[in-house]
């Protein structure tokens, strides 16, 4: 890393996914499995933005109508609710409910883009590689959840599109921890295919060293 050309991305750390009532647990899953993200996130998140880095939050959603989430997505959660159907927490995975919102714990500031995706991955029909581009960052530090699904999409469409790629790994989750772990390998395997891991404590230092490095010097 070096300052100014990455950027921190947290991807759909929302309600729904991560609460109890939420989609995510609707579906079965132990929610608790991704909460353990929260903690290492919020160091990785405050330690980030005290350095400069910038902040790019995701949240999955649908328009109100639906209009942008196709019939086989529709399908998914079945026989439970699925996506637009009420819940404790407003209508699931659409825009504007509070489901749909990220979590207090890890609530973007003032200033921090978010954007709302109708897809698994963070380009696909938003803003998102307008916003890279307009910050000029070649490297994107990538966290969230789940890891097999939208973390893992979203890596794969930045390295195609040339971006370096850190997954850090305890900063991000999955209701399966073995697709975590096997997500994971497939990131950094033959020498990086998708880009590579490291812990959130590894990060930390670095940007600690980084902004070192940066500091100007006295006399």
């Amino acid at each position: 890393m070096s300052e100014g050309d990455f950027a921190l991305v947290v991807i759909d750390m929302q309600r729904d996914f991560l609460e109890p009532g939420g989609f995510g647990e609707t579906l079965g899953n132990d929610v608790s499995l991704l909460r353990r993200v929260i903690a290492p996130l919020r160091a990785v998140l405050a330690a980030s933005r005290a350095a400069g880095v910038p902040v790019i939050h995701t949240r999955e959603g649908h328009l109100p109508d639906l209009s942008d989430c196709p019939p086989a997505k529709l399908l998914r959660g079945a026989p439970s609710k699925r996506i637009g159907d009420p819940g404790p927490m407003g209508r699931i995975l659409v825009r504007g409910e509070y489901g749909q919102d990220i979590i207090d714990e890890l609530a973007p500031t003032p200033g921090e883009l978010v954007f709302d995706k109708p897809g698994k991955g963070a380009f696909h029909a938003t803003g998102f590689g307008d916003a890279l581009a307009a910050l000029g960052v070649s490297r994107l530090v990538v966290t969230g959840v789940t890891t097999e699904v939208c973390v893992h999409t979203t890596v794969r469409e930045a390295n195609d599109r040339g971006y370096d790629c850190l997954v850090l790994e305890d900063c991000t989750g999955s209701y399966f921890p073995e697709f975590h772990r096997t997500a994971l390998r497939m990131i950094s395997a033959q020498g990086g295919i998708f880009g590579w891991t490291a812990g959130s404590a590894a990060y930390l230092q670095a940007l600690a060293e980084l902004t070192e490095l940066a500091a100007p010097a006295t006399a």
